[in-house]
């Protein structure tokens, strides 16, 4: 199977939209480090593994894209990491370093704290995460004054104001915005309404869930152009949640791939896109358009198994091109196959250190 190269796969899937990535620098600080994290759901019908063991580090100024089919569980590890899974869901097992704390034990009004402050969540569809009946600027301003110390001053309406100001022109707003309500703004400006909150106490890890979700390939630019700048200006680190595989394979220094709620490769994006390993990750570059050849657009056969009946042997073998008999008989452990490369596919076993 010939797979088409990231070149062909950044022109083919967003002609319209120019390069993001930068040569901005990565520290060698890890910015995140996440380890065995899991999120269930307990149901009548029994457990949901909506995200199972999962690990991965982030350093500090690193682009992390999470990719995958509707379902996969990225989401679910992106709110489970803000803390922000309600019941009937919660974190099984794991622990999420950050900054040098575990912000699984961390009490609840410790971790209020810390988002925003260190920990800022871009939500999918930002109408629905900003209240419609109050003004812009008072949203902003809510969670700074929300977030100061006890013993700390209460910044004047002045220094309030032009805070907001600095915000929105920093996302690429006018200042007049502030007065307006969420409905009197295009799907593109809450977008960066909701960017000006995450970055309002210069937050050092900023996770997009799906930013650009639902919005024109032009609008989809500009925001994605605005938070490649923000996330330079706080020298902060990234993890983006979303499906578009030619907008991560331009935004993104590493991927993973997460499949039935894990993660079945990681690796630096021109890599993974010259050379996926996964099958899954070779279905899912397959899967988009290539200027090279006229052919038929084909989805992933079948469909992902359900999570609360995960089968005891690999969970994608039964859609798998290369499954052999072992993939229907254990469980893949994930291999690190040189540098930051790792894969769950017992097709590599023997190439690396488990």
């Amino acid at each position: 199977m010939v797979q088409p190269t990231i070149e062909e796969t950044r022109l083919s899937t967003e002609q319209a939209i120019q390069t993001y990535r930068t040569d901005a620098r990565i520290s060698d600080v890890d910015a995140l480090v996440v380890k065995d994290f899991s999120v269930h759901y307990e149901t009548d019908a029994g457990t949901v593994k909506a995200c199972e063991n999962v690990s991965f580090t982030l350093k500090q100024g690193e682009r992390f894209a999470l990719v995958g089919e509707s379902g996969s569980g990225k989401t679910t590890l992106a709110m489970g990491l803000m803390r922000l899974t309600r019941p009937p869901g919660h974190i099984a097992n794991g622990s999420v370093m950050l900054n040098g704390r575990d912000v699984t034990d961390l009490s609840d009004e410790e971790m209020r704290k810390t988002r925003l402050s260190e920990l800022a969540l871009v939500p999918q569809g930002a109408m629905n995460s900003l209240n419609p009946v109050m003004r812009i600027e008072r949203q902003i301003i809510d969670g700074i004054i929300d977030h100061l110390d006890d013993d700390a001053p209460t910044p004047s309406k002045d220094e309030l104001n032009e805070t907001v100001r600095d915000l929105l022109i920093r996302v690429g707003l006018r200042p007049g915005v502030a007065r307006l309500y969420p409905h009197e703004l295009s799907g593109g400006m809450k977008q960066r309404v909701a960017m000006a909150i995450g970055i309002s106490l210069r937050p050092n890890l900023i996770i997009a869930d799906e930013p650009t979700s639902a919005l024109d390939v032009v609008v989809q630019r500009q925001i994605m152009q605005t938070l490649g700048r923000l996330q330079e200006g706080l020298d902060a680190s990234i993890m983006l949640v979303g499906h578009d595989m030619g907008l991560v394979a331009q935004f993104a220094d590493t991927i993973g791939v997460m499949y039935a709620g894990k993660l079945v490769e990681v690796g630096p994006v021109e890599e993974v896109f010259s050379d996926p390993k996964h099958p899954y990750t070779k279905l899912l570059i397959r899967s988009l358009p290539s200027l090279q050849e006229k052919r038929e657009f084909l989805g992933i056969p079948g469909l992902p198994p359900r999570l609360i009946d995960l089968p005891n042997s690999c969970a994608f073998s039964d859609r798998c091109p290369s499954r052999f008999e072992k993939c229907g008989e254990s469980i893949p452990q994930t291999i690190n196959l040189g540098g930051r490369r790792e894969t769950a596919c017992h097709l590599y076993e023997g190439e690396g250190q488990s």
